[in-house]
């Protein structure tokens, strides 16, 4: 189902000016193994874009610092043409995109597309739902006329019944986008809340987010998003009872996971606690400063004590050197 993005985004390209469309070179595994260096040192293989194992989601937002960092297309278009070929999708930071010009907007989701890289809203719906149904229409159908490919569904701030959510992934989908339903265990998650203000809110029980991702991914969602908070941020341990039983109910090729949280100055400690677990093709969202380490680690080529020399990957993407 995954593929159907990247399809709408080369649809969406064929719509372009010419110049933009020109511009539109998705990674081939010719193209890729002639642009890597080094190839001839062997590593894990990566399945060429557009892929549908170990997908790779960033945010142009630092983790740990200012939430809304601004990125310019310039900015965008060097950090794709360096290491586009490990980034599949964008996704603005909450309502960002809100506060630019409809031509930055534009030009922002133009570079992504350019790269391969579809582009995905931040959990903004929440706010637009508070101020009614015609408004949210609205909300979806600039969406796709500002070049969006993925509208995420969060509800962190919000109490929405589960038969709405599903509404709402249906109403994506007729808008000619697609859903991404973000689930998890932290009410008030999702924002700059501080971990008093989460930790006084308490969790949900897990139980609760894997029925509301079922009935989701039944409605036609390609995959469900995990929030980060009260599981691997904002927390005092790891819940890793809560990923497995995630993982037990809904599995991998479902989920992707927000890889935040950050432990001394281990600042890829979450994003490879996931890898070290699930192996390379994990599902999982950076900051776009984690991009660079993450992809090494999911080549086997960089790691730290626990990881390195132990992510390895076998049959269909496993050949990765030459001669």
């Amino acid at each position: 189902m995954l593929r159907l993005v990247h399809q709408a985004i080369a649809r969406r390209l064929q719509r372009l000016p010419p110049a933009a469309a020109a511009g539109w070179a998705p990674f081939s595994s010719g193209a890729e193994a002639a642009d890597l260096a080094f190839r001839y040192v062997r590593h894990n293989g990566r399945p060429t874009k557009p892929r549908t194992k170990g997908l790779t989601e960033i945010r142009p937002a630092r983790l740990r610092g200012p939430y809304y960092t601004p990125v310019t297309p310039t900015y965008l278009r060097e950090l794709l043409e360096g290491v586009g070929h490990a980034v599949d999708g964008l996704k603005y930071a909450g309502g960002a995109f809100s506060v630019l010009s409809a031509q930055s907007v534009r030009a922002l989701n133009d570079t992504a597309h350019q790269h391969g890289v579809y582009v995905s809203t931040g959990g903004w719906v929440e706010h637009v739902l508070g101020q009614g149904q015609d408004v949210a229409q609205r909300y979806l159908t600039e969406c796709r006329e500002l070049g969006f490919d993925v509208v995420e569904l969060s509800t962190g701030f919000i109490s929405l019944p589960t038969d709405d959510l599903v509404r709402l992934v249906k109403d994506v989908q007729q808008a000619g986008l697609r859903p991404k339903p973000e689930v998890g265990i932290q009410f008030g998650a999702g924002g700059d809340s501080s971990p008093a203000e989460l930790r006084a809110e308490g969790t949900i029980d897990v139980s609760w987010a894997i029925h509301r991702a079922q009935r989701c991914l039944q409605a036609g969602a390609p995959l469900v998003m995990i929030e980060s908070e009260g599981i691997t941020e904002d927390v005092d341990s790891w819940r890793t009872d809560v990923v497995s039983r995630l993982v037990d109910a809904l599995g991998t090729e479902q989920l992707m996971f927000e890889a935040a949280g950050t432990f001394g100055h281990a600042q890829l400690a979450v994003p490879g606690g996931y890898v070290k677990t699930f192996g390379a093709d994990v599902y999982l969202f950076v900051d776009h400063s984690q991009i660079v380490q993450l992809e090494c680690l999911r080549r086997g080529v960089w790691g730290t004590k626990g990881t390195w020399g132990r992510i390895a990957t076998y049959g269909e993407a496993e050949k990765s050197g030459s001669n």
